[in-house]
């Protein structure tokens, strides 16, 4: 079975915080043509990511605010996951994360990219050659928690 590699475009960014090439890879064999688009992939980084001890959320470090104005404006919405393909036909991600206060930040980010690297070269059977975390905040949950009050003497 011959199979080929061809680059097709890919729809426009669907999801706020997602950044990627108008770009997918398309593999042709015999029974046709398997399409996968840099937005695909995006996901699969999302959801990976999310799924690592000590993330707290990919994107911006945001706040209701900032979510509601990247529903209506994708391009003022801050990019969470960029995702492109270099000359030799690998993937290059960049990803902004918010940690869990506490945790070792170098370690978590480490495992971030192992856990990228591993899944979407898993599923799209391309290889990753670099993947760049962004550590943009840390909170103490899993969403903003309002401080302790100060004690009265």
């Amino acid at each position: 079975m011959e199979k080929t590699l061809k680059e097709q475009p890919a729809k426009q960014q669907s999801m706020p915080g997602l950044e990627v090439d108008n770009a997918s890879l398309a593999e042709e064999n015999n029974a046709g043509v398997i399409k996968v688009s840099h937005e695909v992939v995006a996901n699969i980084v999302r959801i990976t990511i999310l799924a690592v001890p000590g993330v707290v959320s990919v994107g911006s470090s945001g706040g209701l605010r900032e979510e509601f104005v990247g529903l209506f404006n994708k391009r003022d919405a801050t990019p969470g996951i960029t995702v492109t393909e270099n000359e030799r036909g690998t993937y290059e991600v960049t990803v902004k994360v918010i940690l869990r206060y506490g945790v070792e930040l170098a370690k978590v980010g480490e495992e971030i990219q192992n856990s990228v690297r591993e899944q979407v070269t898993k599923m799209t059977s391309k290889k990753v050659t670099k993947v760049d975390v962004l550590i943009d905040g840390v909170r103490m949950g899993d969403k903003e928690e309002p401080a302790a009050p100060i004690p009265a003497r």
